[in-house]
């Protein structure tokens, strides 16, 4: 009987934290994908303005190249390239908690670099083991959606975040929207 009560007890130690480790999992996924979402449109937005020739370097019989002007955004190696290193900008991340709603999510603390204040604001290091698993969960996500991403940008869709982490990928609940509509 003390042996039975024993692994009973046992049992229920490994299985009473999971709920609450699925939830932070849960935070930690939807407020990655938000972050990732808030970064990528920051600077999809930022290279609209600007275009890039893209096509062939071949030349044609008749001497010419077939190359045309594209956004920056819309251009596959922009977008590639970004992809590779948003998720190292999840340090600029820190995870806060509403004292009136109490709903905890990842809010940005960080200038970014075309801001007044990012030349003082670099002179500063801040690193933190609490912003790897945002940062794992950014590359995850990425890994698994990133033909969902690429197409929410080529589709040059509104609320990108709510799109990808609500509706297509199912990481945020679909109530959790940062947006308003007017």
């Amino acid at each position: 009987m003390g042996s039975a009560l024993l692994a009973l007890g046992l049992l229920a130690l490994l299985l009473g934290p999971a709920p609450a480790q699925e939830v932070l999992s849960r935070e930690v996924f939807c407020g990655a994908c938000r972050a990732l979402m808030d970064e990528v449109e920051y600077d999809v937005t930022k290279a609209r303005q600007k275009k890039t020739k893209v096509g062939s370097y071949r030349i044609n019989p008749d001497g010419t190249q077939e190359r045309r002007k594209i956004p920056l955004a819309q251009s596959e190696a922009f977008l590639t390239d970004l992809l590779d290193k948003v998720c190292e900008r999840m340090n600029d991340y820190k995870f806060e908690e509403d004292p009136v709603t109490k709903e905890r999510s990842f809010k940005r603390f960080a200038p970014r670099k075309g801001d007044k204040i990012y030349k003082e604001f670099k002179k500063f290091y801040f690193y933190s083991d609490a912003y790897k698993p945002l940062k794992f969960a950014c590359e995850t996500i990425i890994e698994e959606y990133e033909d969902e991403i690429f197409s929410l940008i080529a589709q040059e869709a509104d609320y990108l975040a709510d799109k990808l982490c609500s509706e297509k990928s199912d990481l945020c609940d679909a109530s959790s929207t940062n947006h308003t509509e007017l």
